[in-house]
């Protein structure tokens, strides 16, 4: 596929105000969220959460694409629709995960390395047939006393560029997904350095596998302090430290940056991104969200696996939604959460 067909599905995720939905989650990483809620985690009920997610009011206006996981994919809505049909017809993108998941990195027993890179090619094209437009593979790096190794960075930067390349090559937009955990209690500075090696290391990788970086977009963490620190940047300070060092790594030529929430809960998620995008200065790339939990636990809870509960999951659902696509805009405030809940 040409360059500029890949160039305009990415501008389409990053559309003025929109973001990314990531239901992503494997059937395993749902089960362990329904168990907390004591729902039957079966592939009936998997659907009709996703179902309900999918059919919120409106909420077009405020996501443009989803990610699904295989299962998802294949799973239809209860009128028989395909669930990629389903999005397209609302004008959302339909995406897919396609990494198999993080292993150990042999001869490491604290780092891991994402594999799935076997077969890539004709899972890509089984994808594409089935309508998905854009994929997503996630890299994870820890941080601790003597991590990441330089061996660790490097593999996952190598294994992220071979996914990209292999993405374009069968017309699919790949998001770029090296997430530095915010597991432990290192400080917002050792984030930011941490953070700053792994975005070079990628880019490097990515030229080096001739990505055509207008093609792809760049998902990765905030610049915060992990969740044991004794300090807790505030607000501001996270944003102005995620914004020094997109501003040193980050190549002008892609297109979007769309962030993770990580283990962020929803409104730390969406405060930050807010303040991310009220800064001054210059902004080269269009800064959103791909949002997995901080969109979805509300909804979640709201539903409880109830089918009486569809339209109040479905609503808690776009009540979020509004309140991330504010935070792209820098137009998010407190106020939001009660006026909009209302």
């Amino acid at each position: 596929m040409a360059i500029c067909e890949l160039e305009g599905t990415a501008a389409a995720l990053v559309a003025e105000g929109k973001g990314i939905l990531a239901a992503d989650e494997t059937p395993k990483t749902l089960t362990k969220r329904f168990d907390a809620l004591k729902i039957d985690s079966t592939p009936v009920t998997r659907r009709s959460y996703r179902e309900m997610l999918f059919s919120a009011t409106d909420i077009a206006r405020f996501i443009s694409g989803v990610i699904m996981q295989d299962e998802t994919i294949h799973q239809q809505s209860s009128i028989g629709t395909p669930f990629a049909d389903m999005l397209a017809e609302q004008g959302i993108i339909p995406g897919i995960k396609v990494d198999t998941g993080a292993k150990r990195l042999a001869g490491r027993t604290a780092e891991d390395i994402t594999e799935g890179l076997d077969g890539l090619r004709d899972r890509l094209k089984d994808y594409a047939q089935m309508g998905a437009r854009f994929a997503k593979w996630r890299a994870v790096i820890r941080v601790g006393d003597g991590l990441p190794t330089r061996r660790c960075v490097l593999a996952n930067a190598h294994a992220l560029a071979r996914y990209a390349a292999v993405c374009q090559e069968q017309g699919l937009v790949p998001i770029v997904e090296p997430e530095v955990l915010m597991d432990g209690s290192h400080t917002i500075e050792r984030c930011e350095e941490v953070t700053g090696n792994v975005l070079q290391a990628t880019f490097d990788a990515l030229f080096e596998h001739e990505v055509g970086l207008e093609g792809i977009l760049l998902k990765p963490n905030m610049i915060v302090a992990a969740k044991e620190c004794p300090r807790q940047a505030p607000v501001e300070e996270a944003a102005r430290a995620t914004m020094h060092c997109l501003r040193r790594r980050v190549p002008a030529a892609v297109p979007g940056i769309v962030f993770l929430s990580g283990g962020q809960n929803h409104l730390a998620a969406t405060r930050h991104l807010n303040a991310i995008n009220q800064l001054d200065g210059p902004k080269p790339w269009k800064l959103s969200f791909s949002f997995g939990r901080a969109l979805q636990d509300e909804a979640l809870r709201a539903w409880h696996g109830a089918p009486e509960n569809v339209e109040a999951g479905r609503q808690a659902f776009a009540h979020r939604a509004r309140c991330a696509m504010a935070a792209a805009l820098g137009k998010y405030g407190g106020r939001m959460e009660s006026e909009l809940a209302a």
